[in-house]
């Protein structure tokens, strides 16, 4: 387990695709997306090539080939942290190299970091040999996660055009590659509950504990609040799978999909899991030992297996933002994104594209309508890939080629699923339009070609005289407060609260998430269709924000940590709560 207290998380599909080779050697885990097979062979291709191994590829029709690329794209990963990591490990003590950064990016809290300044304070006494190698010998790797979004099952076809079963639906396919790695890492299941993929995990030894306690392949599930985490866990316990980690997420104030949490903020969420965690243990162990004592494994559920970590992400931007989380919530660990997209040693973003997120402003972050799953997603105004689009649009060929097709869902025009940011869907959809129904067809033109658009920037980065490459980004709207390039040190001392790269009068990052879920209250009301479902989800919407609201104003009494700024809830609640109760003058919400 690593002693850090913070995690990268996935961002988009290409942003974070070989994090882990850049941070994991330094003991910080991180995650990639196995959503772009095609993605992961170009890039095990570079790497091939630029640490000298043998490459051979792997072609798409070549059988069960997204598990296959899967596999070895993961395989190449564990070994050249392996390598990486071991070289640090066999560097010298009290020399200025990559064993002293290794340790000097740990937390202060950090026992291993502790050991280390004990050891740099009697460098030179009798038995500093022995410390030195007992402390090598506790140095972890990070983790190479990865992430599977539940939503995106695509159900390929085989040589003769008929539907090639369910195993080799895209999740599915990829969760059978990161099995048969030899990666010790964490799946992390995201974008909802798919239930043939969590009976299908169970099929693998790897996700079930071993006589030893340890599981190979941990579980860790991402999560909206409480009642998503007993449900996902029952159903995982049924199969005898446990919960390594619940990832709770703010439903807006993060990059990516915004799925909303229907008014509730990450600080309700959290008190609840903090009020009902022994629950989940108390509620799934006894189901875990009804499936492994029926399956002859006769090893008991300890209280060490039973307890799942808490961690929690989404529009953090500070230390005392942070450790607010550990703290009074209780969580375990905190997941930084975004700010890490300006950092280059972390994140593979071309140079165009991160000189665009380091200038851009508040109003450069906005919630779009681009996804073609029909999610909220955050967007950054006037990327590559935006302005592609619209000039496609001009030039009268809406929509994208879709040379991927990980995102096709609309059988509206036929049995062969489209992509609806496709030009095929998008050319039938507007010829069915009005053309004076201006609003129709933007709602058709918004939609990008993210699952293609959010890799080009690995291959940009990876190759600059790549051509006709646009890029799509995904960040957070807490990245308008980190304007330049980082180096990994800094972003990791600002982390750990040893600096601060943000200005002191940043919003707390609650009363950003406040306003995110201010302004989805606002849209839901404009889009109230009179129906007595509308009805209830905005009523529930508007009791859970002026909850919310009384919450914060009882944090903001607590004392501010370090940076921070708890003084800017109350004035953020006095704005959106004025702001709440006129936009309810005149609906039919009380």
């Amino acid at each position: 387990m690593s002693e850090q207290s913070f995690y990268i998380p996935v961002m988009g599909t290409g942003f974070s695709i070989d994090t882990p080779l850049r941070v994991a050697p330094l003991g910080i885990d991180s995650c990639v997306s196995l959503v772009d097979d095609v993605l992961m062979e170009r890039v095990r291709e570079a790497l091939c090539r630029r640490f000298q191994r043998p490459f051979e590829a792997i072609h798409r029709r070549t059988e069960d080939a997204r598990a296959k690329r899967v596999t070895a794209y993961l395989d190449l990963l564990h070994e050249l942290v392996q390598e990486a990591f071991e070289e640090i490990r066999r560097q010298p003590f009290f020399q200025d190299n990559l064993k002293e950064r290794y340790f000097r990016l740990l937390p202060d809290g950090s026992s291993l970091r502790r050991h280390w300044e004990t050891l740099w304070a009697r460098r030179g006494e009798p038995g500093c040999a022995e410390r030195q190698a007992e402390l090598t010998g506790r140095m972890r790797p990070g983790s190479i996660d990865v992430n599977i979004m539940a939503k995106l099952d695509r159900q390929p076809l085989d040589a003769e055009g008929l539907p090639a079963g369910a195993e080799h639906g895209d999740a599915l396919a990829a969760l059978r590659g990161f099995a048969r790695s030899r990666v010790d890492a964490a799946v992390v299941v995201s974008a909802g509950l798919n239930k043939r993929l969590y009976k299908y995990m169970a099929q693998f030894r790897e996700f079930h504990r071993d006589a030893a306690g340890q599981a190979r392949k941990r579980i860790v599930v991402k999560v909206s609040d409480f009642r998503s985490a007993l449900a996902q866990g029952k159903l995982l316990a049924g199969l005898g799978l446990e919960v390594h980690e619940y990832r709770v997420e703010s439903g807006l104030n993060c990059g990516g999909h915004a799925f909303g949490s229907g008014g509730r903020l990450l600080s309700g969420l959290l008190e609840e899991f903090r009020e009902r965690r022994e629950q989940l243990c108390a509620e799934l162990r006894p189901l875990v030992e009804s499936v492994r004592r029926a399956a002859g494994m006769e090893d008991p559920v300890s209280d060490d297996t039973c307890r799942s970590r808490l961690t929690v992400q989404g529009g953090l931007g500070t230390f005392g933002e942070a450790e607010r989380m550990r703290r009074t919530f209780q969580v375990d660990a905190t997941g930084w994104g975004s700010p890490f997209l300006l950092v280059p040693e972390v994140t593979r973003v071309d140079p165009a594209t991160r000189a665009q997120l380091a200038a851009a402003g508040r109003d450069d972050f906005y919630l779009s309508d681009a996804s073609p799953l029909g999610i909220p997603f955050h967007n950054l105004r006037n990327s590559s890939s935006e302005v592609w689009s619209r000039e496609r649009e001009t030039a009268g060929k809406p929509g994208s080629p879709c040379p991927k097709g990980y995102l096709v869902s609309s059988v509206e025009y036929g049995p062969k699923p489209l992509c609806t940011a496709s030009s095929a869907w998008q050319r039938r959809k507007l010829d069915g339009l009005d053309p004076e129904d201006e609003a129709g067809r933007a709602a058709v033109l918004v939609k990008a070609c993210i699952c293609d658009h959010l890799g080009n920037g690995a291959l940009l980065e990876l190759d600059p005289e790549e051509h006709d490459l646009f890029v799509a980004v995904c960040p957070g709207p807490n990245l308008a407060w980190f304007d330049r390039e980082y180096s990994l040190d800094e972003m990791v001392e600002h982390i750990h609260g040893r600096i601060c790269l943000t200005p002191p009068d940043r919003p707390h990052h609650l009363a950003l998430e406040l306003s995110l879920n201010v302004d989805q209250l606002e849209r839901f009301l404009g889009e109230d269709d009179g129906s007595e479902a509308s009805r209830r989800r905005l009523e529930e919407m508007v009791a859970n924000l002026r909850r919310e609201m009384d919450g914060l104003l009882a944090l903001s009494r607590e004392a501010a940590l370090p940076f921070e700024n708890l003084a800017s809830l109350p004035p953020a609640v006095a704005v959106q709560r004025a702001r709440l109760e006129a936009m309810l003058v005149g609906s039919r919400v009380a």
